[in-house]
C-alpha cells in the first residue's frame, strides 16, 4: 500500500473510533437501558420515519455507518497483519478489508436513499 493512502485510512480509522466511543454508547444507553426502564419514551414508527427522511439525519446515519465500517476494516486488517503474523498477505488483506468497508458504505448509502 502506498504512502499516499495511509493518512486517509488512518483518518477514517480515528474518525470511526471517535464515533464508536462517543455516539454508540449513547445510543445503546438510550435504546437498551433507558427505554426499557421507562426513563425515556421512544418515538413512534411514523416519527422515526419522518426523522430519517430529513437530509441531515440521513447524512448523520451515513457518517456513523461508514466511519464504523472503516474503523472495523482498519482494526481487523492490523489484527490479521500483526496479531496473526500474516505479513505475506498484507496487500490481499488490505484490499479485502477496505473493499468490504467500501461495499458496506455503498450499501448503507443505497439503503438510506432508496428505502426511506
Amino acid at each position: 500500500m502506498g504512502r499516499v493512502k495511509e493518512p486517509i485510512l488512518w483518518a477514517l480509522f480515528s474518525g470511526g473510533g471517535m464515533v464508536a466511543a462517543l455516539v454508540l454508547p449513547a445510543l445503546v444507553f438510550l435504546l437498551w437501558i433507558a427505554a426499557p426502564l421507562g426513563w425515556v419514551t421512544l418515538p413512534s414508527y411514523g416519527e422515526l420515519v419522518e426523522l430519517v427522511r430529513h437530509p441531515i439525519s440521513r447524512l448523520s446515519i451515513f457518517a456513523l455507518a461508514s466511519l464504523s465500517f472503516y474503523h472495523w476494516a482498519h482494526r481487523f486488517r492490523y489484527t490479521l497483519y500483526d496479531g496473526l503474523q500474516l505479513y505475506h498477505l498484507n496487500e490481499l488483506i488490505a484490499v479485502l478489508t477496505y473493499g468490504s468497508a467500501t461495499l458496506l458504505t455503498l450499501a448503507a448509502g443505497f439503503l438510506l436513499v432508496a428505502v426511506v
